[in-house]
């Protein structure tokens, strides 16, 4: 029995040491492994600042021939110059992308977009106006307790004088929104109609024929002795889709 055990105890050592033996292989194996990557990662050249910027412009200058890894053709470059040469232009000056559009139109929208600036240079000074005159009528009444100013407000409150003057002020600052908005309608309109004028045809020639025309009329029980009975003057409108 003794001797069985020593032969046990043999051979669990045995399969100890080797066990160790592999464990040693792999650590340094897995050494090896990550030194050779840090060797490699040291012998790769790092990207220096003027690199990355000519990296970065020549991924930026391709991105404007490629949408979606799809190359862009002259046409459609040419397009897209042109819008954004129209939205830039009215955004520097209002009108100024609608004349590089061109068309017909051009000079009905012109008066409309100058138009409302000039309504809105009106509005703006009316407000403005009343808004002055009222808030110096309230300093006037604040500094001199209760004093009146202005003969065209003696039956005004000074709490009234106040309240007005805040109205007015709303008012003229609404009246800087509504013409900020007016001048971005002014781009996005140069921009849309020059995206659809050179990508879409929206000429004068729709295929609209507009003729005259007699449409008949639901017979009746009742006595009808003449022609304009049976049929009704009308409009006919033919349209023909390209």
């Amino acid at each position: 029995m003794p001797k069985i055990l020593v032969v046990i105890f043999f051979l669990l050592s045995i399969q100890g040491s080797y066990a160790q033996i592999d464990s040693l292989q792999q650590l340094r194996d897995s050494t090896k492994v990550s030194l050779d990557a840090v060797a490699a990662q040291d012998s790769v050249k790092k990207e220096t600042r003027k690199e990355r910027k000519e990296r970065e412009k020549a991924e930026k200058e391709r991105a404007k021939y490629y949408y979606k890894d799809i190359l862009k053709d002259s046409t459609r470059l040419a397009i897209e110059h042109i819008s954004r040469v129209a939205w830039r232009r009215s955004a520097i000056a209002p009108g100024w992308g609608q004349i590089t559009n061109g068309g017909r139109w051009v000079w009905v929208k012109l008066p409309i977009i100058y138009g409302g600036f000039i309504t809105a240079y009106f509005v703006f000074d009316y407000w403005n106006y009343y808004y002055k005159m009222f808030a110096k009528e309230a300093a006037y009444r604040i500094d001199h307790s209760g004093g009146k100013d202005n003969p065209d407000l003696l039956t005004l409150s000074t709490e009234g004088i106040i309240r007005q003057k805040d109205n007015f002020r709303r008012n003229r600052d609404m009246t800087i929104l509504v013409t900020a908005v007016w001048w971005v309608g002014n781009v996005v309109e140069a921009y849309s109609d020059s995206m659809l004028r050179n990508r879409y045809n929206i000429g004068d020639d729709l295929g609209l024929k507009i003729t005259p025309t007699l449409m008949p009329t639901v017979p009746t029980m009742a006595y009808q002795p003449n022609l304009t009975n049976y049929f009704t003057p009308g409009v006919k409108l033919t349209l023909t889709i390209k």
